[in-house]
């Protein structure tokens, strides 16, 4: 049976290092969870609950990875609390994503882009 998935790929000495856009974006999810004044990430039309487990699954849905060229590219889609700085969290959240996922894969990170969708009053 074919996935359907799309890999970044790392040539090593022994061999290939192949990443699955879904370990790309559960990174990227995990190190946006930490940033305090973000409420949500987006997933269409529909936010989903950071602290959920069951919807920790749907929000991989709100990173968006452009994995062509040298350097990875990153959109993330989320809420942001009320009452909270948006450039301060947001730029937070730029600083902690691009080190997680350049710690944790080795891939370089080009840029990410952080999308405020919407304000949370809870």
């Amino acid at each position: 049976m074919a996935e359907n998935r799309d890999y970044m790929t790392l040539p090593e000495e022994k061999g290939e290092i192949h990443i699955a856009e879904e370990v790309i974006a559960a990174i990227s999810v995990g190190a946006v969870r930490e940033i305090e004044g973000v409420s949500g990430m987006m997933t269409g039309n529909v936010m989903t609950d950071l602290t959920s487990k069951k919807g920790a699954r749907k929000s991989i849905r709100g990173v968006k990875i452009d994995m062509t060229g040298d350097a990875l590219k990153l959109d993330l889609y989320l809420n942001i609390k009320y009452g909270y700085p948006i450039p301060e969290v947001a730029e937070h959240v730029q600083t902690a994503v691009s080190g997680s996922v350049e710690a944790m894969t080795g891939c370089p990170v080009e840029h990410v882009n952080v999308h405020v969708s919407g304000v949370s009053m809870g």
